[in-house]
């Protein structure tokens, strides 16, 4: 060979192998996250699961990908938008936005992993068999949102001992509706109150159902656990105050916007023990084997600035409790 030829030999070399080892390289593994909701409003809860997966090894853009569905508050939306994450042939799914989202997750398919954090019964729902076995290819953290609705009563309860009628603002086309409606109606008999059933799905429907509670002079308010509701969270926390209906809340962001007071759950460090778990499983877990997490800590925020315009006093007792005063 002459000496030319053989420089360029070297030199077409030099250039192909990086590039064959490029491609031998795995491209990086790519995670579905589904949500009935929208970007926005869901961003603490995004942060967190990534939090979870860094935890665990794992950052986005750097060895795994992210790519994210949001129904923006269309239910009807997510069966499509699930089959789009089969289609791209993602790794995991990690669902977001209440049961709605794992059930459309798990009705898209059922060898993918799917990874949830929501606060429906998953054993309700028919999505595991079990808590500490969850079986099949589904598991997550289900953190009490809507089993804490008589609780909820009770707060309301000690604060208003004389509220005979309580308003509970519900979206009918949540699943939740199914389990915790009966749950809230008991609980109201069981305080010798009045439960006044208010529907929203939409913004509209929103105003409507305030304008009904006021005529039927409900003396206080609760707020279903449900995607939707929560996403309009500042809107419903102005209502209840111009209205002068105190109302409580199930996530800590209600109160934060104006809201009297919530109790509940922490949402974001249940998405940050679902990051966690989706990180386990990019490390060869398997969901079946994974028991559905709980939680052990809840929640109480006072709005005390909210209480003084609502010309309320929160006991002494109450606020000795709470975990967050919000001045």
């Amino acid at each position: 060979m002459r000496r030319r030829d053989f420089i360029a030999a070297l030199s077409s070399a030099a250039v192909a192998w990086p590039l064959a080892a490029r491609a031998q390289q795995p491209a990086m593994p790519v995670i579905g996250y589904l949500s009935s909701t929208s970007s926005g409003p869901y961003a603490p809860f995004v942060a967190a699961f990534q939090e979870g997966l860094k935890e665990t090894g794992f950052v986005a853009g750097q060895n795994v990908t992210i790519e994210y569905r949001w129904a923006e508050g269309q239910f009807d939306r997510l069966p499509e938008l699930a089959a789009e994450l089969v289609r791209r042939q993602v790794v995991i799914i990690a669902v977001g936005g209440g049961g709605v989202t794992a059930l459309a997750a798990n009705d898209a398919t059922s060898t993918i992993p799917i990874v949830f954090a929501f606060g429906t019964d998953p054993v309700k729902l028919g999505l595991v068999a079990s808590l500490n076995r969850p079986g099949g290819n589904i598991t997550g953290v289900s953190y009490l949102a809507v089993e804490l609705g008589p609780k909820r009563l009770g707060l309301l309860r000690e604060i208003l001992p004389k509220a005979a009628a309580i308003g509970f603002l519900m979206n009918p086309g949540s699943p939740n509706t199914t389990f915790d409606l009966p749950d809230m109606e008991a609980a109201a008999r069981t305080l010798g109150q009045q439960l006044i059933i208010a529907n929203a799905s939409n913004d509209l429907e929103i105003g409507t159902a305030f304008e009904a509670l006021m005529q039927q002079r409900a003396d206080a308010l609760a707020i279903q656990a449900d995607p939707f509701l929560f996403s309009r969270r500042t809107h419903l926390a102005a209502l209840a105050l111009r209205d002068k209906i105190p109302t409580i809340y199930f996530e800590r962001d209600f109160a934060a916007a104006g809201g009297l007071l919530s109790y509940g759950t922490d949402f974001v460090d249940a998405n940050r023990q679902a990051g966690i778990y989706a990180g386990r499983i990019l490390k060869g877990e398997k969901p079946a084997d994974l028991p559905v997490l709980q939680p052990t800590r809840f929640q109480l925020v006072i709005n005390i600035k909210t209480a003084k315009a609502l010309g309320l006093e929160i006991p002494p007792k109450l606020l000795a409790l709470a975990d967050e005063v919000i001045e």
